[in-house]
């Protein structure tokens, strides 16, 4: 079981404030950044196309930046996702959410999807071995099998994290079935949960269930949920 937080400021700091959007302004980025700051989160997770906004407005925080790759279909190669991973390390991206090669996972094309990953992984080590990367397994659309194959190849791609949703699949996000499942398979691998949660139940349930780190919109108004 994952650390149970009893603060306002450790709830924040499993929390990945997100804002993937494609209709994002730069304004609302910025108030991103700066709730960021505020709340004391882990990261900001954003597309690629912000990460040097951010890195440069989060210079001063301990709030990292945290860039999608592949992002949301991950049906792009791995040299797509390779390049698009050292481009946003390179402007400041110290963490990397990866979404799998969904179609090979279903599949059964386990070598392909070790590839994918190790692809990126590889990549993001070399740029910085302490960045982060983050493998987006959508679990929704994926039987217990595919998920549990899918932890397997992270652990053997050297991934950091599973993670279970984008929040865009129509299968829907994060289940705590789901969370227990990758705690239990991906270990020594942590656990992000994302997609879907909106309230501090859900949030506290997830974590239970041995998520790490949480990826949610609705972030300020689930830490505000929490007695300080």
């Amino acid at each position: 079981m994952s650390r149970i937080p009893t603060s306002r400021a450790d709830l924040a700091r499993l929390i990945d404030h997100t804002l993937l959007k494609p209709e994002a302004t730069r304004a609302q980025i910025d108030q991103l950044c700066d709730e960021c700051q505020e709340y004391g989160f882990a990261a900001a997770c954003v597309n690629s196309v912000w990460v040097a906004r951010c890195a440069a407005r989060l210079a001063q925080s301990h709030t990292a930046v945290a860039s999608v790759v592949g992002f949301p279909l991950g049906a792009s190669t791995s040299d797509a996702k390779a390049y698009e991973a050292r481009t946003a390390i390179e402007n400041g991206a110290r963490e990397v959410d990866m979404v799998v090669n969904l179609g090979a996972l279903i599949t059964g094309d386990r070598s392909d999807v070790t590839h994918d990953i190790r692809a990126v992984v590889q990549v993001a080590k070399k740029a910085d071995p302490s960045t982060v990367v983050k493998v987006i397994l959508e679990t929704r659309a994926l039987s217990d099998e595919q998920i549990i194959a899918g932890c397997r190849s992270c652990v053997e791609a050297g991934a950091d994290f599973v993670k279970t949703s984008t929040g865009f699949h129509p299968a829907g996000g994060a289940t705590i079935e789901h969370v227990a499942l990758l705690k239990k398979h991906a270990a020594p691998l942590r656990v992000k949960a994302a997609g879907g949660i909106r309230d501090l139940p859900t949030a506290m349930a997830m974590i239970e269930a041995g998520a790490d780190r949480l990826g949610m919109s609705a972030s300020k108004a689930v830490v505000e949920a929490m007695r300080m």
